[in-house]
């Protein structure tokens, strides 16, 4: 009996090709998403893959954008509910980590040292936004956004690159990885901005 062939437009192959590409980055790493490996979890020959992402790279690079709109969208999710007094420092780091951890921050990492960078900017201005908010709520004077900007970039920087390079930096501090480490770090991440920046946690006065 012949096979019926299912036909989809670009954008459905499209994101049937990513979904399982972000299946294979979740369970192996960046080294298991192979082109090979993509079209036989969807049921495509290797050419109707790179079709659609011209190569390997073309699809590593495609899946990182995609992981940096799942990010942007936990920020957006994260800080519209901070600025409404439903979240603390605490969830913006935590849903922001829980991305890079399931195989983003491999990813990224892996996509740099290849000689890849990516234009975009901006991808955390509503944590730059609501951080510096709080602070001028806390300081009641004008202050610079500058250092906002330069702690969450320390903090994005931090977050992307746990995965691959977390536990060797903090053995180099004298701390031996244990299942608590990752979380203890992230715990230090939250004091630290809130102490430094002066965040403001407590609850608007303007809330409705």
């Amino acid at each position: 009996m012949a096979t019926t062939r299912v036909r989809r437009s670009p954008d459905e192959a499209r994101a049937l090709i990513l979904a399982a590409a972000e299946e294979l980055l979740i369970e192996g790493g960046p080294a298991a998403v192979q082109v090979r490996a993509v079209a036989s979890r969807v049921g495509m020959t290797d050419a109707g893959v790179t079709h659609h992402f011209t190569s390997r790279d073309g699809l590593l690079v495609a899946l990182l954008r995609h992981g940096g709109g799942k990010i942007r969208t936990a920020v957006i999710d994260a800080t519209s509910g901070w600025i409404n007094d439903g979240a603390r420092v605490a969830d913006l780091v935590e849903r922001i980590a829980a991305v890079y951890s399931s195989g983003y921050g491999q990813l990224v990492v892996a996509l740099s040292a290849a000689g890849w960078s990516d234009d975009d900017v901006g991808l955390l201005n509503p944590v730059v936004d609501a951080l510096h908010a709080a602070r001028r709520r806390r300081a009641g004077r004008r202050i610079s956004q500058t250092d906002t900007r330069l702690a969450v970039a320390a903090l994005h920087q931090a977050l992307a690159t746990e995965s691959a390079y977390g536990a060797a930096f903090r053995r180099s501090a004298g701390l031996y990885e244990n299942a608590r480490q990752t979380e203890q770090q992230r715990r230090w991440w939250v004091h630290t901005l809130v102490t430094t920046l002066d965040i403001d946690e407590s609850p608007r006065s303007d809330a409705r």
